[in-house]
């Protein structure tokens, strides 16, 4: 494996924790594992259908899901459930047709990994846990 997977902002990410931790009365609480490498996260949403209030996640897992994690325990809060599902969207096709991120441009920090399918779901655990939560958020 590259160590360029693991550059100064995916290490900064990771090491941040933003959002780690937990909410006191979540509306939803999602747990999502990756049983390949032992990835785990525990992600926690309080709000409405349309926007989240506050988001809260206990992650287990490489540089990679933790900076991933991370990343959505920053910029999750006050943002539209529709924005969040545009992230997810934006993320996938960085991921597998290399186009380049417009609403959160930090996701370009994955852009190595486009390179190693195998570490996709290293990446991919943590939005996916924040997609089966918007669903359960959303009544889907």
């Amino acid at each position: 494996m590259s160590e360029r997977l693991y550059d100064e902002a995916i290490l900064a990410e990771a090491k941040s924790q933003a959002g780690a931790g937990a909410l006191e009365c979540p509306a939803v609480r999602v747990e999502a594992d990756n049983p390949l490498c032992g990835d785990r996260i525990t992600l926690e949403l309080a709000g409405s259908p349309a926007r989240i209030e506050a988001l809260a996640h206990r992650t287990r897992g490489c540089l990679l899901t933790r900076a991933a994690a991370s990343l959505i325990g920053r910029r999750a809060p006050g943002a539209s459930t529709a924005d969040l599902r545009a992230a997810i969207a934006e993320l996938e096709a960085l991921l597998t047709a290399g186009t380049p991120a417009e609403r959160w441009p930090e996701l370009a920090m994955f852009t190595p990994v486009r390179a190693v399918r195998s570490r996709h779901d290293c990446v991919l655990l943590p939005f996916r846990a924040l997609a089966e939560a918007l669903d359960r958020l959303e009544g889907r």
